[in-house]
């Protein structure tokens, strides 16, 4: 007991990164980036579209990297990864936009605690990968 008693101390819990304050701009930098690259897809800009989804892109990686992402920023990489999927699939890439869209059913599958949020962007995905495996299959 003494000998283990001059061993190294324990190591420290690992700080969760989501109470850090980066992950709280960076959650609400990827919301607002889904935002306007969904309003600029629906204004018939795509270009804008498609460079706002690209600068969202290694912010969503950082949030979702965690151990235990929060709700708020997996809705962020949804919502980013659901548009970016609808307009591939909307420029006929069908097997890329499918992939964006098993993305969030996986994300959504696992998640927990399941709320009727989850569960409907759980469905919503399913719908889409349906629907992309009916235009594969043409």
């Amino acid at each position: 007991m003494l000998l283990a008693a001059c061993g190294p101390p324990a190591a420290p819990d690992s700080a969760d990164p989501t109470r850090e304050s980066w992950y709280a701009r960076d959650t609400a930098q990827l919301s607002d980036l889904a935002r306007r690259a969904a309003a600029a897809f629906a204004a018939g800009r795509a270009d804008e579209a498609s460079a706002l989804i690209e600068q969202g892109q290694p912010v969503e990686k950082r949030l979702v990297s965690v151990a235990h992402p929060t709700l708020e920023a997996a809705e962020a990489a949804s919502d980013l990864d659901d548009l970016y999927g609808r307009m591939l699939l909307e420029n006929h890439h069908y097997g890329w936009a499918r992939l964006m869209f098993q993305k969030n059913l996986n994300r959504w599958k696992h998640w927990s605690p399941q709320t009727e949020e989850t569960r409907r962007r759980y469905r919503r995905a399913a719908e889409e990968i349906d629907e992309c495996d009916r235009e594969m299959a043409r």
